[in-house]
């Protein structure tokens, strides 16, 4: 099967997208770059049952070349990721998550960018930005995203919800997991009262410090 580990993959992040609280229902859509293929998840399908046969596989271009089922609508953004992002430490785009998040989308109609509350928004970038709005599944969507992704690993996209990459789909995923955790941790403080942010030169300095995070 083409993209056998791909496919898979895509249904695992898919499923945990949904027990996760990270989209409802057929909402939000994951996918998984090998060369110059990718799998994504497909459009309107309950992830519960979805299975690595049912995943799409299409070219870079949006040609379907493996799988019955049509991809998600989303399906502009996540090629143009591939095709135009650039990773601010050089590491190659392999995975998209694409989310409709409460908490982040909330974020998204209230600022420009997300508030530096925590130093974890650095796992993102030296900010996190909200691209401007446009119709779900355009031409239009995708460019606004890829303004607000300039030297980021994700960004918010107004009044809809969340995008992250990564260099595999754990990271992708775990960048949308923690921008969330940002979001909802900035509302709960303003619901309180006004909260203390960091100011930019923290947040870039754990940026800087993140790049040697972790195990080697």
């Amino acid at each position: 099967m083409i993209l056998a580990a791909e496919r898979a993959a895509v249904c695992e992040f898919a499923r945990r997208m949904s027990a996760d609280g990270l989209a409802v229902g057929t909402s939000g859509n994951v996918s998984a770059r090998s060369g110059e293929l990718v799998a994504v998840t497909p459009t309107g399908v309950d992830y519960a049952t979805l299975t690595p046969e049912d995943v799409p596989v299409v070219g870079l271009g949006g040609t379907v070349v493996a799988g019955s089922l049509r991809p998600t609508s989303e399906l502009p953004m996540h090629l143009s990721v591939y095709r135009d992002a650039a990773d601010p430490g050089g590491r190659p785009i392999t995975a998209v998550v694409h989310t409709h998040s409460v908490h982040a989308t909330a974020v998204s109609t209230l600022v420009p960018e997300v508030p530096p509350i925590h130093y974890m928004l650095a796992a993102i970038g030296p900010s996190v930005r909200v691209a401007a709005y446009a119709t779900y599944g355009t031409a239009e969507l995708a460019a606004a995203m890829l303004v607000a992704l300039r030297g980021r690993r994700g960004c918010l996209l107004a009044n809809h919800g969340t995008i992250t990459y990564g260099e595999d789909l754990a990271s992708a995923y775990s960048r949308a997991q923690q921008l969330e955790w940002v979001c909802q941790l900035w509302l709960l403080a303003r619901s309180a009262g006004t909260p203390a942010l960091l100011p930019p030169e923290e947040i870039e300095h754990v940026v800087d410090k993140l790049r040697g995070y972790g195990q080697r």
